[in-house]
């Protein structure tokens, strides 16, 4: 089976699927209709019962946004101790 190409969808065209869904047009209709993956489907359906925004963002847990602050805050505080590193090896050849 050949795999399909990744495909962007618009803030628009998401809600437009979730009003249909919502009026009442059946899961697999929508889904065969717009040749969408039924994950994609359901997330949408999900975020906007959730949050009503499409972005990724807008839908993180809040360990999700801890793991990415922290990751950052990481890549800052290694730069740093790397810089700092630096700065021993100049001032110890003086």
């Amino acid at each position: 089976m050949e795999k399909r190409a990744r495909r962007s969808f618009s803030k628009e065209f998401k809600e437009q699927v979730v009003k249909l869904y919502l009026a009442g047009k059946p899961r697999n209709e929508i889904i065969k209709e717009y040749e969408l993956t039924p994950s994609a489907f359901d997330k949408w359906i999900r975020q906007h019962k959730e949050t009503g925004s499409f972005k990724e963002k807008d839908n993180r847990t809040p360990e999700q946004e801890e793991l990415i602050r922290l990751r950052n805050q990481n890549k800052q505080l290694a730069m740093e101790n790397d810089i700092l590193k630096q700065a021993a090896l100049i001032m110890g050849r003086k």
